[in-house]
């Protein structure tokens, strides 16, 4: 990773409090995180069941709930991250459930030397990869690396933010992606009368810069390379890595512009919950902020 260590020191920062992301006790108070990685656990929990995987990888594990809730319905389970922290948390979880710690251990994804160990029993059914993507330089060759690690026939589950959640946010998150991504190719004369016209029509004081990691010195997620990527583009980054059966999963939807949130956080939470996992899949390309690709690697 081009900044490595912030992203570290991030994760790092966040590892005490990051299983709160999970807890469904949460998922109604609305002065609580909003409980999206809980979703896209169910949806991970689902296709794993499905397809009946028995021995899974996890690349990133932060503190280590995934991989023990997997682990309940008889999946072996391994995995591996960048963050002491985090790994330390994942040991621990892994105890508190009576499996082994030593299936954890230090990995960086860009750097196959380092994680080359946890094959020495074979390649993994299944992979997953939450909240990876966002931080590395060079999808090409990470997504070559993830590929290594399963065997044909393998599935993976690997999750991104989706940009094109930035159309309805009507903030500086819309400013940049007309920008830079659909106008990225105009005249920067003209560009720059697009730039002052919607900068008078959007919310360009939101969403607050994530300077910090709650009162840590450690770099907020806006300080650290935090990718967004197009749901379009994403399917033809797998096809060119030898993967089929590709489908998009949506979690995380928004009911409403998230700015809007702060006027009725309640309604704005209920409403949220309400269209989580909805049967219309083509809404999620711009009410999701983020999706999990799950495909086949081709025998």
């Amino acid at each position: 990773m081009q900044n490595k260590p912030q992203v570290s020191q991030h994760y790092d920062a966040s590892a005490a409090s990051y299983q709160t992301r999970y807890d469904r006790a949460f998922m109604h108070d609305p002065s609580m995180r909003y409980p999206a990685n809980y979703f896209r656990l169910q949806l991970l929990l689902n296709a794993f069941i499905n397809k009946g995987l028995k021995r899974v990888i996890e690349v990133g594990v932060g503190e280590g709930t995934p991989l023990a809730t997997l682990a309940k319905t008889g999946v072996d389970v391994w995995g591996f991250d960048i963050s002491e922290p985090m790994i330390a948390c994942s040991k621990d979880r892994m105890r508190e459930h009576g499996l082994n710690p030593d299936q954890i251990g230090y990995g960086d994804i860009q750097d196959p030397v380092t994680y080359a160990h946890f094959l020495r029993g074979g390649q993994f059914d299944g992979l997953m990869a939450m909240g990876v993507m966002p931080h590395v330089t060079n999808d090409d060759s990470v997504l070559e690396n993830m590929a290594g690690l399963v065997r044909p026939g393998g599935s993976v589950f690997i999750e991104f933010r989706n940009k094109l959640f930035s159309l309805f946010t009507f903030n500086r998150m819309t400013k940049s992606f007309i920008l830079d991504d659909l106008l990225r190719d105009v005249a920067p004369e003209l560009k720059e009368k697009v730039a002052t016209d919607l900068e008078s029509r959007l919310r360009m004081d939101m969403p607050p810069v994530r300077t910090r990691v709650d009162q840590s010195n450690a770099p907020g997620y806006d300080q650290i390379l935090s990718k967004f990527h197009n749901p379009f583009e994403v399917a033809e980054l797998f096809k060119r890595h030898g993967f089929v059966d590709i489908q998009l999963r949506w979690y995380h939807y928004h009911p409403a512009m998230p700015y809007l949130a702060a006027e009725d956080p309640s309604l704005f939470r209920e409403e949220a919950l309400a269209l989580e996992h909805e049967a219309s899949n083509w809404r999620g390309y711009f009410l999701c902020s983020a999706f999990v690709v799950e495909a086949v690697k081709r025998l």
